[in-house]
């Protein structure tokens, strides 16, 4: 029976990220003139984050990310489901899901934004820039500004991107028994690969 509700929980978390992913990009279609670039969907994407501390080092990655860029405006947004993040073992992936992230409360993590410098898509180039917008960790969303370099090159778009992440911040509790175990800031990556419109 505890398989069965944990199934029908992921099936439907999976169908709330689908729409809320047909939602962000409804948003960024509805910003972008008729004649305009439409957005374009990631062809890969992926998310990590390390907590490094004298104890212990904690490192996960996601390759179920789901990304959206409309070149016309300049937006740009992400989400994942927090159970797709994947660990060293499961007893660590275990914990971070029920104790930390309450992922059966919380199901996924989000930004959408807006890259807040020009960029020409049809030249070839790499840029630094800062894309400001709502970041949704723990059910908690923060307005931020994350570094990051967009390069555009031969029909391709890629982004990356590193910043951190402070539990606190989401209210993310961290249980006195391991809190030197876990770092108060967590350092995320971002990687995406866009094929230019």
């Amino acid at each position: 029976m505890a398989l069965a509700g944990k199934t029908k929980n992921q099936i439907t978390s999976m169908k709330i990220l689908n729409i809320q992913i047909g939602l962000l990009i409804f948003l960024l279609l509805v910003k972008t003139e008729i004649h305009a670039q439409k957005p374009i969907k990631a062809v890969s994407a992926k998310v990590g984050f390390y907590s490094h501390t004298p104890v212990e080092d904690i490192e996960a990655i996601s390759d179920k990310v789901s990304a959206v860029l409309n070149p016309s405006t300049n937006q740009i947004a992400f989400a994942l489901l927090n159970t797709s993040f994947k660990f060293p073992n499961s007893l660590m992936q275990e914990h971070f899901n029920e104790k930390y992230m309450e992922s059966d409360k919380y199901p996924k993590s989000s930004f959408s934004g807006k890259i807040n410098e020009p960029i020409n898509w049809g030249a070839n180039g790499e840029n630094k820039v800062l894309v400001t917008g709502k970041l949704m960790v723990h059910g908690i969303e923060k307005t931020r500004t994350i570094p990051a370099t967009i390069t555009v090159k031969d029909g391709k778009i890629s982004a990356i991107s590193e910043f951190f992440i402070k539990t606190e911040d989401h209210k993310i509790e961290i249980p006195k028994l391991v809190w030197e175990k876990i770092a108060e800031e967590i350092k995320v990556n971002v990687t995406t690969d866009f094929l230019a419109p």
